[in-house]
């Protein structure tokens, strides 16, 4: 894996048992976390429980739920209990706005079973009520001991702030732009806000910021200004990436940038999912954000070539897709019993051109026969050539491989003591 960049450093935050920020405890810099969050009803205890678990099943390390209604808040002590019970310990995060300060105070056992409540300084309250229900929350996150994270949206902003700020650069010799301002706005909001909380008594290494847009030039330049003002860790992601490949490729192109500076503490990527599709994309997505900058190894990477005239067939392709699922579905037994596992490489290649050569640069790799080629496929280990496979059609090879597979691992990463 390529050698991590360094990282600015930052003051530690645990949420549940989970380090955020600052250091590790061999002194290298903790690593970028994993964030998601569900959209079911909070108040349906089971349908909640359900999506968390697959949420962090996924590889979600922390994940948030709304909690807007007084039946949602008396949910989440029962969440936690049903994750328990499945034998899941994951942290929450309670995402408030608007009446946060009386779900909580009205809730007690709430705010006692979060692992960290979300807050939104544009969405606590208006006027003269602002800041006595910013201290109210700040009060209870005090009380139970849990860290916050105030997380300002350029969708949301406090309009009190804005006007304040729109005042003064209203008298500024270069008065800024509408852009400019805004970001200034997002920034002075999450450091204000951040200040008050220390002022009302929260421990600054209880307190994590983010400051989301939905533009991706937007997002890179207030969140080197937050880091170059503060030690606060930071939460990364665009606001609403979209759906698909744009929601893709939008926070992969933020992210990768303020990640590769040493920006960042945790991830979410917003994804908007489509039409039946798994909520749990976006973990996948955020972790291979993660993996492919290597910054982190949750699962081994397959590398596949992309085809050209040589490769007239679709077998390739299948192969690739059928591996690519498999590593990533026994992940979770192969963690739990080998070290290391995560940072094998497997190659999948179409003809011969590049095809051997990936294929010994990988841990394991095949090289499957082009249009015209002769219909065998060459399997590689650790760069050595190790058998040749001429099963029946893909099906055939994929069983094959699969079994190589599982012998690798079996021999080549050691068990957990």
């Amino acid at each position: 894996m390529a050698s991590i960049p360094l990282r600015r450093p930052t003051r530690r935050v645990m949420v549940g048992k989970v380090g955020v920020g600052g250091t590790a405890p061999d002194g290298l810099p903790s690593p970028v976390v994993v964030q998601s969050m569900t959209n079911t009803d909070t108040a349906d205890v089971f349908a909640t429980a359900q999506q968390v678990a697959e949420l962090h099943r996924a590889g979600s390390e922390i994940v948030r739920v709304t909690v807007n209604t007084r039946e949602a808040a008396a949910a989440v002590p029962k969440i936690k209990e049903r994750l328990a019970q499945l034998g899941l310990d994951v942290p929450l995060v309670g995402d408030f706005h608007f009446n946060g300060h009386k779900l909580l105070t009205e809730v007690p056992e709430c705010a006692a079973a979060l692992d960290k409540l979300r807050i939104n300084p544009g969405n606590v309250g208006k006027g003269a009520k602002r800041d006595e229900q910013f201290a109210s929350l700040i009060e209870i996150a005090c009380k139970y001991q849990k860290p916050v994270r105030i997380g300002v949206n350029w969708g949301s902003l406090d309009q009190s702030l804005l006007a304040r700020l729109m005042d003064e650069n209203a008298r500024r010799a270069e008065p800024k732009d509408a852009t400019g301002l805004m970001r200034e706005a997002m920034v002075a909001s999450a450091l204000e806000s951040a200040a008050r909380a220390e002022e009302l008594g929260l421990p600054g290494d209880a307190i994590i910021l983010s400051c989301k847009v939905s533009g991706v030039q937007d997002l890179i330049a207030i969140y080197r200004d937050l880091a170059a003002r503060s030690d606060y860790p930071l939460h990364l992601g665009l606001t609403e990436a979209g759906l698909g490949s744009k929601g893709i490729v939008a926070s992969t192109a933020a992210l990768a940038v303020l990640l590769q500076e040493g920006i960042g503490d945790t991830i979410r990527i917003s994804l908007t999912p489509e039409p039946g599709e798994s909520r749990t994309k976006e973990v996948v997505v955020a972790q291979e954000i993660l993996q492919t900058m290597g910054l982190r190894a949750f699962v081994p990477m397959v590398v596949a070539c992309p085809g050209c005239g040589r490769t007239t067939s679709t077998v390739f392709q299948e192969l690739a897709q059928d591996i690519q699922e498999y590593v990533r579905a026994q992940m979770p037994a192969w963690k739990l019993a080998h070290r290391g596992v995560e940072d094998m490489t497997v190659a999948v290649m179409g003809c011969v051109v590049n095809g051997p050569g990936e294929s010994k640069h990988a841990n394991l790799g095949i090289s499957l026969p082009g249009t015209g080629e002769e219909p065998v496929a060459p399997v590689y280990a650790d760069g050595e050539r190790i058998t040749t496979l001429r099963g029946q059609g893909e099906q055939g090879i994929a069983a094959e491989f699969r079994q190589i597979i599982d012998a690798y691992v079996e021999k080549k990463y050691p068990k957990h003591s």
